[in-house]
């Protein structure tokens, strides 16, 4: 039987280990170079696909593709684009069918969070709907932590240590100043409906930090929020809040709601941190200062914590043999086997469990209050941040590496997206 060639890209937003999972899609397909062709990356993911826009990585070096570990976001860029349903736009499935025909692609590997999963269970059942042979499997990937099944996603480890460790400094400062000047600071983080990425700023109180964390699992109470602030304050002199920008009021309306809808038809976010700071000043008189993670959270590679970048690399290796064993419309996962020591194990879970499942955090996660982390939150945390996998520098800054990423030869004509 020939071998045949592989698809790999990656999806949404991206993170300080998604190339890492790159790397150990790509070493391993070279360790079994016998059994599967080249790996060609879809430029900006599965756009790359559709308008057959590949890379060719057998053309970079093993010491670039090695690099890929230690490189933060997404080495062949990445897209905010969902296909459409079979029976709502035929026309992208046989687009991509041609494209694989065209290239002897016979592995499709997506790397990606919950919309990408649902994107390639789609293209998993292309050999049932449309009788072409591909094995899809998908990559975990999202800093939102909120898929089902694996104990955690690639990326969210290092985004929770980089809150953390943020967290912690940012109070400090404030406490050093509390007693003539600022008083709050309010530090916002991703995470549209599940709080995992605020709750890595609790972890910090075993530091003597009085925090208070706002979920998207819990209504947003004014009055109840802005009682808790004030004791805090008057018992420590200071106080940090980490709010998700998924915080939401009563009725669902996201403090942060701009108005405006992004590409897949999700609320546009950005805000929560001066609103929360704002409703403080006003009703409180304390002075603040603010700051929004954003990118810098998801970007922060040189503070990666080791245990994600090997889960990252895992799954990428991963991935590649469940194909070679025949798997199709499936997602390796990350099996917790114990806290203390931290041990975990490579599983995998069926797609159609997968595809348009958030995991939230469990209410027993949360303290009774609704602001703060329990005990058990803590225990599943704490090995997620573990260890340091800090990149090579060079003249005091991370040396990462910048791909060649050189184009396959076009053999279809053009296709409109």
């Amino acid at each position: 039987m020939t071998k045949k060639n592989a698809f790999y890209a990656q999806s949404g937003g991206v993170t300080a280990v998604i190339n890492a999972s790159a790397c150990g899609v790509i070493e391993t397909a070279r360790k079994n170079s016998d059994k599967m062709g080249t790996v060609y990356a879809g430029r900006n993911g599965i756009i790359g696909a559709l308008t057959e826009d590949l890379i060719d990585t057998s053309l970079e070096s093993d010491d670039n593709i090695a690099a890929l570990r230690y490189t933060p976001s997404g080495g062949f860029g990445s897209c905010r684009f969902k296909l459409k349903s079979l029976e709502d736009n035929k026309l992208e499935y046989e687009r991509l069918i041609e494209v694989f025909k065209a290239h002897d692609i016979g592995y499709f590997f997506y790397n990606g969070g919950g919309d990408s999963a649902d994107t390639c269970h789609k293209v998993s059942q292309l050999s049932e709907k449309m009788g072409f042979p591909i094995q899809a499997v998908h990559i975990p990937k999202t800093v939102d932590n909120d898929l089902p099944i694996t104990d955690n996603c690639p990326g969210f480890g290092s985004v929770a240590k980089y809150i953390a460790v943020s967290t912690l400094e940012a109070s400090f400062d404030v406490r050093s100043m509390a007693k003539t000047s600022t008083k709050i600071f309010v530090i916002e983080v991703m995470g549209r409906h599940a709080g995992w990425i605020a709750a890595a700023g609790g972890l910090v109180e075993d530091q003597g930090i009085p925090v208070v964390i706002l979920f998207p699992e819990v209504e947003f109470d004014q009055d109840k929020f802005l009682a808790k602030v004030d004791v805090k304050v008057k018992e420590f002199g200071f106080c940090t809040i980490v709010v998700s920008e998924g915080v939401h009021w009563p009725d669902g309306r996201f403090l942060a709601e701009q108005g405006t809808r992004d590409s897949f038809g999700h609320a546009q976010l950005g805000g929560a941190a001066p609103v929360v700071a704002n409703i403080i000043k006003d009703a409180l008189g304390y002075k603040f200062h603010w700051a929004v993670a954003d990118y810098l959270q998801r970007a922060a590679r040189h503070l990666s914590s080791k245990s994600d970048v090997e889960q990252a690399y895992a799954l990428g290796k991963a991935g590649v043999e469940f194909a070679l064993e025949g798997a199709n419309a499936i997602m390796p996962t990350v099996d917790r086997i114990s806290s203390s020591p931290y041990e975990w194990k490579i599983g995998q879970a069926p797609l159609a469990e997968v595809a348009n499942v958030e995991k939230m955090m469990p209410l027993d996660f949360i303290t009774e209050d609704g602001f703060g982390i329990t005990d058990k939150c803590k225990e599943y945390l704490l090995p997620l941040i573990e260890g340091e996998d800090y990149p090579p520098y060079e003249n005091g800054l991370p040396k990462y590496v910048v791909l060649d990423n050189t184009s396959v030869e076009k053999k279809l004509p053009e296709f409109e997206l």
